[in-house]
């Protein structure tokens, strides 16, 4: 369940996904955020570049690696505007880390990008559930789905 707390942290992660976007880059951001809620990390996506590993989720994962202790990383929450990608997914259980917020989810941004006329990428949308296992997970939120969807028309009407 998502919390008013925890739209706090959406909200900025919504916000970093527009500082991406404004940056010229794909609009996805993220917060690592303590059990006793310390925001630690933050970052958003780094892609345009043409590295497609430079996603803020895996950044915060090798953060956490070198600065957390596992029981740490295991009570950590990390805060996204969009959910997890694979990799992501992937590198979020092999550190360790703990519960998952997203605003938006992997199926709906594949509707979206579908609607606008953008094809698919190389690597699936798949739910976190689907690559990781005994996560905590909570998302999406409609209200701030809304906002990152308009985020992915604006990236998309100028390309």
């Amino acid at each position: 369940m998502i919390t008013e707390q925890d739209r706090v942290h959406l909200r900025r992660c919504v916000e970093l996904a527009a500082a991406a976007l404004d940056a010229g880059d794909e609009p996805f951001g993220s917060v690592l955020v303590s059990s006793n809620g310390e925001v630690l990390f933050e970052d958003r996506n780094r892609v345009a570049g043409g590295d497609h590993t430079q996603h803020p989720e895996f950044a915060i994962a090798k953060w956490a690696a070198h600065n957390m202790s596992p029981e740490e990383r295991s009570r950590a929450t990390v805060y996204t505007s969009g959910e997890h990608c694979p990799m992501c997914a992937a590198a979020h259980g092999w550190v360790g880390l703990g519960r998952i917020v997203y605003a938006s989810s992997s199926e709906q941004l594949s509707d979206w990008l579908s609607a606008l006329g953008v094809r698919p990428g190389q690597v699936r949308a798949l739910p976190i559930g689907e690559v990781i296992r005994d996560t905590v997970v909570d998302g999406p939120d409609d209200e701030l789905a809304e906002q990152v969807r308009l985020l992915h028309i604006k990236l998309h009407a100028s390309s």
